[in-house]
């Protein structure tokens, strides 16, 4: 059992940057691969960002490629999202998750763990 908190949320500009923070529980986070994921008002969660559970391989969304990057500590069981150049599109509740097993980072399906939501908010 994993559980996920994530933080770092807020209101911040256009242009601005923020970094969420995903802190998990128990002993074995370094064998998750983590992915990171966005859901809008009246939209579908769609995905944003994944990392191999040792931090190897990494893989972004079109949409936040070049402007997002994420990374992980395995030593204090955390995963980030550092997000630069936000857009007023990049809006949403980011959530975090932990998948057991390798495969289409994408999609949600592939997670086993879900945090529950961090709101961020971008203004124009």
């Amino acid at each position: 059992q994993v559980q996920l908190v994530e933080s770092g949320g807020g209101l911040v500009q256009a242009g601005g940057s923020l970094r969420l923070s995903c802190a998990a529980s128990g002993r074995t986070f370094s064998r998750y691969n983590m992915g990171w994921f966005r859901q809008a008002p009246g939209k579908e969660r769609e995905f944003v960002a994944a990392i191999t559970w040792n931090g190897g391989s990494t893989n972004f969304a079109y949409s936040v490629s070049g402007r997002f990057t994420i990374s992980r500590d395995n030593a204090k069981n955390t995963v980030y999202l550092q997000m630069n150049s936000l857009k007023p599109e990049d809006t949403a509740v980011y959530y975090c998750a932990a998948a057991s097993r390798s495969g289409s980072y994408s999609r949600t399906s592939l997670y086993d763990y879900w945090g529950q939501g961090t709101q961020v908010t971008v203004s124009s």
